[in-house]
C-alpha cells in the first residue's frame, strides 16, 4: 500500500471521526442525543456487576468502535439530506442515526434495575438517573443504592400431594436457611423441582405448579419462606394427585407422505429411543431421543407425539421418521497458491448415509491438484500433480465388544474406519503415502465434555523416487540440512495412538490430545530380538518405524463479552519427543509457528524455533519446524456494522527442538531464554459474518524478532518499522480460536 493511499484512508477515518463529534445538525429542536450511559453503584457496594446489570438499561447510546471512536455515526453524518442520491440512502443504510434520549425509556431502565436488583436479594434497592447535558448531547448515570441483603429465616415445604411429598423425601434440595433471598436461586430450585418430576413420570407437571410465599419480618433484614407444591388442578378436576405416567407402548412410523417404509433397522430405532416400555415418562429422555435421532445421517425429520389413556397412568409414544435420499455425489473445485505457485484442485466425492440400514455413513473420495512449478533450476520440467483416493466407513455407535447396551444408549457415539492412498510427484521427488485407521468419538448426554480416542493409526509413507540433484544438494550434502532432511526422505513406517478430550462451555473451551508411536513395535523388536540397521534403528518390512510422544493443549477463555464487544485470551502449547527407534520427528507431526492461527506478524511456516534465521532457499519449511511450540493470543473483537466486525489483537510464541541440531541453530529449548526467544507481532483485522460461516483477514505487523540480536533494528521491529519487511496479510475461514 503506497504512502497516497495510506494518507487517503487516513483522511477520511479523519473526516468519518470529526462527523461524529459534530451531530447537533441532525438533532431535532428539543431534543438531545445520548452520549454516554453508565451504571454505578454507592461506594459501599463496588462488588456489584454492573458490567452485567447494564444490560437491563432499555436505551443505549451509539455504538464505539473498539470502545473509543463512534464511527457508524460518522458513516450516517457524511450522508446529505437529499434521500433520493443513491450515495445517502447507503451511508444511511451501513450508518447508524443518533439515539435521542428518550425519557419513558429511561424511566423503564431504573424499574428494571430495581427488580434486578431485588432479584439478587435486596429488597429495599433504590435506583436514581442523573443527567449532564452539554451542546445537545447527554450523559445518563443510572446510580444504584442497593441496600442490605435479605436472608432466609425459616424455610417450609407444602407439597399437597402425598405421593409427590414421599418421592422428595429423601431430594437434596437447592434452598437452606440462612442464604440470601434470591429471586433467581428460588427460579432455580423451581426449575429443579420441575425437572425432577417430568423425568420421574410426571407428564403433564409443570412450573406453574410450584409457587413461593415469602414473608418479611418487620424492622429486619430476614424472610420466612415456604414453598408451596399444590395439587393437580384443571378447569374440569379440582385437586387431586398428580397422575404419575407409564409408557405403555412405543410404535414407529414414516413421516414421509410418499414413503410408508422407515429405512431403518428396528434396532437401530430401540437403541436410539431413550424412553423404555413398561418404565415411566421422562422429559429427559424423550430430549435425548430427539438428540440421538437427530444425529444420524439418515434420518431428514423427527417428530414425537404422546397420546394419554383415559382412566389410567400410561401412555403411548408415537415417533414419526422421515429419512434422507441415501446416495448424494458432489463436485468442489478450489483454486491453490503455494509461494506463489498457483495451481487447482478437485474432488468427487460419493456418500452413503444409510449403507446397512443402520445409518452407517459410508463415503468415496477422489481428489485430483495440479500446480504449477517454476524456477527450479537443475530439475526436470515438471509441475506438481496429485491423486488421491480415500475412503470412510462410520458407525453411528461404538462397535466395541464387552460394551453393555446400557452404555451405548447413555453415550451418544462413533465409530469410523478409514484408508487412504495419496501419491504426490514433483520435480524433486515422487511420494506415496498409504493410511489407515479405527477410532471413536463419544461425548455423555447434556454435557459439555467430547472424547476420540484412535486405536489404531497406520501411515506408510515411501518415496519411489528422488531426484539426484535433490540428493547432491541437500541429502547427501553434510554441510546441509542432512540430518532432518534425510529422516523425511526416506521410507517411513508410524503406527500411533492416540486420545483427545475437548470441553467447551460457551466461555471456557479446553481442547487437549496426547498421542503416541512405536511403543509396541518396539516391544515386538526386542521380545523377537531383532537387529538393528547401520542407523541404530529396528525395522518393519525392511522399512524404519517413527517411534515418539506427542501432546497438545489448547485453552481459550472469554475475558469480557457483552452485546458488542468481546476480549479472547488463548494459550496452545505442543511438546513432542522422539525417543528409542527415532532421533527426529516424522515432517507431519513437527511443528511450526507464523500464519493465520499463530503468531500473525510472520507468514505461515516462517518463525523459529528460536533464535534461528531461516536460509534463503526452496526448502526453508523444513528447517524452521520444531518439536516444541507456545502460542499466546489476546485478541478484542467488536461489531462494527451490518455483518462487519473487527478485531484487535497482540501474539506472542515460537517454536523450538529439544535436541541440539547443527541444521538449526539458535533452535534448541532453554528455559531461562524463553523470554529472549518470544515472537511478539501486533495488527487488526477485518471479519465477514454469514452466521454459518466466517470470513476472516488479518493484517500483522512483527513487534519484536528473537533471529536479530538485541542491537540490531530489526529486533525491536515495533520501534522501527518497515511495511515491506514486517507486514503479514492472512485470509482464512473461521476464527483463530
Amino acid at each position: 500500500m503506497s504512502r497516497h493511499q495510506i494518507g487517503l484512508l487516513a483522511i477520511a477515518f479523519l473526516l468519518m471521526l470529526f462527523s461524529a463529534c459534530s451531530t447537533s445538525r441532525d438533532i431535532p429542536e428539543g431534543e438531545v442525543m445520548l452520549k454516554s450511559v453508565s451504571v454505578v453503584a454507592d461506594g459501599k457496594y463496588r462488588d456489584i456487576n454492573t458490567s452485567q446489570l447494564k444490560t437491563y438499561v432499555r436505551q443505549k447510546s451509539n455504538s464505539r468502535w473498539f470502545s473509543i471512536a463512534k464511527i457508524p455515526l460518522g458513516i450516517y453524518q457524511l450522508a446529505g439530506d437529499d434521500s433520493a442520491r443513491w450515495i445517502n440512502r447507503t451511508l444511511h443504510s451501513i450508518g447508524e442515526a443518533p439515539v435521542l434520549f428518550d425519557t419513558i425509556l429511561a424511566r423503564r431502565s431504573c424499574e428494571e434495575l430495581q427488580l434486578a436488583l431485588r432479584n439478587l436479594g435486596y429488597l429495599d434497592a433504590q435506583v436514581e438517573l442523573f443527567t449532564s447535558t452539554n451542546r445537545k448531547k447527554l450523559d445518563a448515570f443510572y446510580v444504584l443504592h442497593p441496600g442490605s441483603h435479605y436472608f432466609i429465616r425459616n424455610l417450609e415445604y407444602d407439597i399437597q400431594d402425598s405421593v409427590i411429598a414421599r418421592l422428595l423425601k429423601n431430594d437434596k434440595r437447592g434452598l437452606h436457611e440462612g442464604m440470601v433471598f434470591n429471586v433467581n436461586a428460588l427460579n432455580e430450585e423451581r426449575s429443579r423441582l420441575t425437572s425432577f418430576l417430568q423425568n420421574n413420570g410426571y407428564y403433564r407437571f409443570h412450573k406453574e405448579f410450584i409457587n413461593f410465599l415469602a414473608d418479611s419480618i418487620q424492622d429486619s433484614h430476614q424472610v420466612d419462606l415456604t414453598l408451596q407444591l399444590r395439587p393437580y388442578r384443571t378447569s374440569d378436576i379440582k385437586d387431586t394427585l398428580h397422575t404419575q405416567y407409564t409408557v405403555r407402548r412405543i410404535s414407529y412410523a414414516s413421516g414421509d407422505p410418499q414413503d410408508s417404509v422407515i429405512h431403518l433397522r428396528d434396532r437401530v430405532l430401540r437403541e436410539n429411543t431413550m424412553l423404555t416400555e413398561g418404565q415411566p415418562y421422562s422429559a429427559e429422555g424423550l430430549q435425548n431421543t430427539y438428540n440421538h435421532f437427530g444425529r444420524l445421517g439418515a434420518v431428514k425429520y423427527t417428530n414425537i407425539n404422546f397420546q394419554t389413556t383415559p382412566d389410567s397412568a400410561m401412555i403411548d409414544m408415537d415417533v414419526q421418521v422421515q429419512t434422507n435420499k441415501p446416495s448424494t455425489l458432489s463436485f468442489q473445485p478450489e483454486g491453490t497458491n503455494t509461494a506463489g505457485d498457483l495451481g487447482a484442485a478437485a474432488s468427487l466425492t460419493y456418500q452413503n448415509r444409510n449403507l446397512f440400514r443402520g445409518s452407517e455413513t459410508f463415503s468415496v473420495q477422489l481428489r485430483g491438484a495440479y500446480e504449477a512449478i517454476r524456477g527450479l533450476e537443475g530439475y526436470r520440467n515438471q509441475d506438481f500433480v496429485e491423486y488421491s483416493l480415500e475412503s470412510r466407513l462410520s458407525f453411528p455407535r461404538f462397535i466395541m465388544p464387552f460394551l453393555s447396551r446400557e452404555m451405548r444408549r447413555k453415550i451418544i457415539a462413533t465409530s469410523e474406519v478409514s484408508l487412504l492412498y495419496d501419491t504426490q510427484n514433483r520435480p524433486e521427488f515422487h511420494r506415496r503415502v498409504l493410511s489407515a485407521g479405527w477410532r471413536y468419538r463419544w461425548k455423555p448426554q447434556s454435557r459439555y465434555d467430547q472424547y476420540q480416542f484412535d486405536l489404531l493409526d497406520l501411515n506408510y509413507i515411501f518415496m519411489p523416487w528422488v531426484s539426484e540433484t535433490f540428493k547432491n544438494e541437500y541429502l547427501q550434502d553434510n554441510s546441509n540440512y542432512n540430518v532432518i532432511l534425510r529422516y523425511n526422505y526416506e521410507d517411513l513406517f508410524i503406527m500411533k495412538t492416540g486420545f483427545g478430550y475437548s470441553y467447551n462451555n460457551g466461555h471456557v473451551a479446553i481442547k487437549t490430545n496426547l498421542e503416541t508411536a512405536g511403543n509396541l513395535l518396539n516391544l515386538g523388536s526386542y521380545l523377537f530380538h531383532a537387529e538393528q540397521d547401520g542407523d541404530g534403528q529396528y525395522r518393519v518390512f525392511n522399512i524404519a518405524y517413527a517411534q515418539y510422544m506427542k501432546g497438545d493443549v489448547d485453552f481459550t477463555c472469554n475475558l469480557l463479552q457483552n452485546y458488542q464487544d468481546q476480549l479472547v485470551f488463548h494459550c496452545g502449547l505442543g511438546i513432542a519427543y522422539p525417543y528409542g527407534n527415532s532421533t527426529v520427528l516424522p515432517f507431519e507431526k513437527r511443528y511450526f509457528s507464523g500464519g493465520a492461527n499463530s503468531v500473525r506478524g510472520w507468514s505461515v511456516r516462517s518463525l523459529g524455533p528460536g533464535r534461528y534465521k531461516g536460509r534463503d532457499g526452496n526448502i526453508n519449511f523444513i528447517t524452521q519446524t520444531g518439536d516444541m511450540k507456545l502460542d499466546l493470543n489476546l485478541e478484542y473483537r467488536t461489531h462494527l456494522f451490518w455483518k462487519f466486525g473487527g478485531a484487535l489483537f497482540v501474539d506472542a510464541g515460537n517454536i523450538w527442538t529439544i535436541r541440539d541440531y547443527e541444521q538449526q541453530p539458535g533452535g534448541q529449548f532453554k528455559l531461562q531464554n524463553i523470554l529472549s526467544d518470544m515472537a511478539v507481532s501486533y495488527g487488526l483485522g477485518l471479519r465477514l459474518n454469514f452466521d454459518y460461516f466466517i470470513m476472516r483477514f488479518d493484517l500483522g505487523m512483527k513487534a519484536v524478532n528473537p533471529a536479530y540480536e538485541t542491537e540490531e533494528e530489526e529486533h525491536y521491529a515495533i520501534i522501527h518499522p518497515r511495511l515491506s519487511r514486517d507486514f503479514a496479510f492472512h485470509f482464512a475461514v473461521g476464527l483463530p480460536f
